[in-house]
């Protein structure tokens, strides 16, 4: 079994159990994130490792949501989430690192806390600039190497655990990806001593 299968393999197991052993965190440090991020969608909406849809919740009203995720168990998950809300969500098992949309196919393209699971982050946010059409928004929130140093310095130590166990990265920073693939940034803040980032950017407009 290859690294994609074994951790594909992880995330399908963690499914059960994820929102219970995030609870904690989830209410203490992501939700606000999730929020800002979810709220700022317009229009045909992809949310990228959609996971256990966290963030369904936070979602506009007027948007038409389609959530991937490469893990089966995780978008199973989702699906029992769709029955509380009253939008219908278009869910699909795919690899973030190659979407089987058409070019420009969405008019806002997200994700949170889920970049930093990717391998590729990288390739997955290139495939997502591919997907959303010219002046369309890429929305982002994760956790990112921290601005405070002792903190940073632990994130490099759990990472000797999380990227081998569940290919989890503490230390990536997507903003610096967005801004070399040419989107204009919106908008950024950075929280809990830098440690997380959001990010509102957009694509530039056809010419």
């Amino acid at each position: 079994m290859g690294r994609r299968e074994r951790l594909i393999d992880y995330w399908d197991d963690e499914s059960s159990r994820y929102e219970a052993m995030t609870a904690s965190v989830e209410r203490r440090y992501l939700a606000d994130s999730r929020r800002w991020v979810c709220q700022r969608a317009t229009g045909s909406t992809l949310e990228l490792a959609v996971g256990t849809g966290l963030n369904f919740p936070y979602y506009p009203d007027h948007v038409s949501l389609t959530g991937v995720d490469w893990s089966p168990q995780m978008v199973q998950a989702a699906e029992r989430h769709t029955g509380r809300l009253l939008r219908p969500i278009a869910l699909t098992t795919a690899d973030a690192m190659a979407l089987p949309f058409a070019d420009g196919r969405f008019d806002t393209v997200l994700c949170t806390f889920a970049l930093c699971c990717i391998p590729d982050d990288r390739a997955a946010l290139t495939e997502a600039i591919r997907v959303l059409r010219p002046g369309g928004s890429l929305l982002l929130a994760d956790h990112v190497v921290a601005s405070n140093l002792a903190l940073r310095a632990l994130e490099h130590l759990v990472e000797l655990v999380t990227i081998p166990l569940q290919g989890e990265h503490y230390t990536r920073r997507p903003l610096t990806i967005v801004r070399d693939l040419g989107l204009t940034i919106v908008d950024t803040e950075r929280l809990t001593h830098g440690a997380i980032e959001r990010v509102h950017a957009r694509k530039p407009a056809a010419a």
